[in-house]
């Protein structure tokens, strides 16, 4: 098991924590109160802690699909990624789609899944074509409805 260092800047707070056993995304919550205003209102909410990812990998900060499904509430910058090498306070970026009524971020709230996975570092290589393959260039929407 891969254990992530954390710093608790607000010690009020619950650490991330899977909600299921085997979850892939533990939850984040809310240190501070905001109000998202309707159809596109948005906040950078702080969450109480610093991680130290280590090298190869990454945090990607996802949306919660209940507050999708029910509010329209979802991470603007999905997936946001969190660097190793950074060691400031982990936010979320929350936007409101719902078209007409305000949704209120309460301290304490869950409102983003953090997922830490491995990533490969790469190195790109300039060529003059690529290998063909069945798909081709074909791009968005290119499978239909």
């Amino acid at each position: 098991m891969l254990e992530i260092p954390l710093v608790r800047l607000d010690v009020d707070l619950p650490v991330p924590s899977y909600a299921q056993l085997g979850d892939a995304g533990c939850d984040l919550v809310a240190r501070y109160g905001a109000v998202l205003a309707p159809a596109g209102g948005r906040a950078t909410v702080p969450t109480g802690i610093a991680l130290e990812i280590p090298e190869g990998y990454a945090g990607l900060v996802l949306p919660r699909s209940g507050l999708a499904a029910r509010y329209g509430v979802t991470c603007l910058n999905a997936p946001g990624l969190i660097d190793p090498g950074y060691r400031g306070e982990v936010a979320v970026i929350l936007l409101n789609t719902d078209p007409s009524t305000p949704y209120e971020v309460q301290r304490g709230d869950r409102i983003a899944q953090l997922v830490i996975c491995r990533v490969e570092e790469t190195r790109f290589a300039a060529v003059e074509s690529l290998e063909t393959s069945e798909r081709g260039e074909r791009g968005f929407g290119h499978s239909g409805r």
